[in-house]
């Protein structure tokens, strides 16, 4: 691949924001952690949009802090580009989505010995929304899963 290096103002924003993180494992969460490696490989949003068959504006959102969820295909993309795991350039609710939410949310119901109905009522979610989760069917959203991360 080649491609075409940053723009010298665009250096300056991104040698900033590399002196804050002098490594990925430093960062929490996937816009920074995006945003890292590409600065980190001198590249333009366009051009990861690109590799990642995306429009740049997709791209650009990825990099905003108000995106909760990332398409693992793009992200494997995305990841291939840099040549790092996937698993590296996702966060923790993204992480527990990649996992499969469903083993994992069973898991925590029957470590509480609860049933499925019991459950989403301590849950404060519908029992059906929890039966969705369990297989898979439904996502479940990030603020209802720092609920479930919070309560377990």
């Amino acid at each position: 691949h080649t491609f075409h290096l940053v723009q010298p103002h665009l250096t300056v924003d991104a040698e900033k924001f590399n002196i804050r993180y002098t490594d990925p494992s430093q960062i929490d969460n996937t816009p920074d952690k995006l945003r890292w490696y590409r600065y980190n490989r001198g590249l333009l949003q366009k051009q990861v949009a690109d590799y990642a068959g995306i429009y740049r504006s997709t791209y650009c959102s990825y990099e905003d802090a108000g995106r909760d969820y990332y398409p693992i295909k793009t992200m494997e993309k995305i990841a291939e580009l840099y040549n790092v795991p996937v698993v590296s350039l996702l966060d923790e609710y993204n992480l527990f989505l990649y996992y499969g939410q469903g083993a994992q949310i069973r898991a925590l119901r029957n470590l509480r010995g609860l049933t499925q109905k019991q459950y989403a009522e301590y849950l404060g979610v519908p029992y059906g929304t929890l039966k969705q989760w369990e297989i898979d069917r439904v996502q479940i959203s990030k603020q209802t899963w720092e609920i479930l991360k919070l309560r377990g």
